[in-house]
């Protein structure tokens, strides 16, 4: 399975931010979306969330055979920097809820086994949303899209104002999800991609360039990128 952009082009009135985006996102593995913070990630993302409408172009699911086969709201998991959930609600409640919702989804684990597995503390599963720190939401958040196990992952920034244990946490169970999946995350943060992510790709001047990730830990190199970036245009 591959997931194909295709010419896709976005504005903002006179404001061009995605410019003839053309790209093809492979099964299996995690590609960072590096960027300067206002390159046009979360655009992107949300061009391929369908929470904002395209100018142009197109992006669809292309199989082995080549079939095409568009791309269905149920088919993206989505993770944003910023948790939202329901704070009245235990972590228990939450996933009760979640799951009973979404008769669909076949749920291969207990909830038990499920905070488990996100290593969620027993002490705060029958607690508040409320009261759970920054990263125990962000768990939440993730946890909700490996249940759901979509074909697309939309990581924006999801490791940002995290404490480093639970950042190396939530880099373990990226890792561990991206079989039989596309992981898109996107970043500011050189090292981050280079340390988490299979593929690297720049969004420069709103179009998505491909790196070697073999040169990266070459100075001239990375200074290039860092030379790029401080070029953007961001638009």
């Amino acid at each position: 399975m591959e997931f194909v952009i295709s010419h896709l082009v976005k504005s903002y009135g006179s404001k061009q931010v995605l410019k003839d985006v053309d790209f093809v996102f492979e099964e299996g593995r995690i590609y960072g979306l590096l960027g300067r913070n206002g390159s046009g990630k979360t655009t992107f993302f949300n061009c391929v969330n369908n929470d904002i409408d395209i100018n142009s172009g197109e992006f669809f699911f292309r199989g082995e055979s080549g079939e095409k086969t568009p791309v269905m709201p149920e088919d993206i998991g989505y993770l944003v920097s910023t948790p939202t959930v329901p704070e009245f609600m235990t972590g228990r409640e939450f996933l009760k809820f979640f799951i009973e919702v979404h008769e669909e989804i076949k749920p291969d684990k207990t909830i038990d086994e499920y905070f488990d597995y996100m290593m969620v503390p027993e002490d705060d599963r029958d607690r508040l949303l409320k009261d759970y720190s920054h990263g125990t939401k962000n768990k939440m958040q993730m946890l909700l899209n490996i249940i759901a196990s979509p074909k697309l992952m939309l990581l924006d920034e999801p490791l940002t104002s995290l404490d480093v244990i639970i950042a190396e946490e939530m880099k373990n169970v990226i890792r561990n999800q991206k079989q039989g999946r596309i992981t898109i995350f996107s970043t500011h943060l050189l090292d981050v991609a280079v340390d988490l992510c299979d593929e690297i790709v720049l969004l420069h001047n709103g179009r998505l360039e491909p790196i070697d990730k073999c040169n990266l830990g070459d100075a001239d190199f990375k200074e290039k990128i860092i030379n790029a970036l401080r070029d953007e245009d961001n638009g």
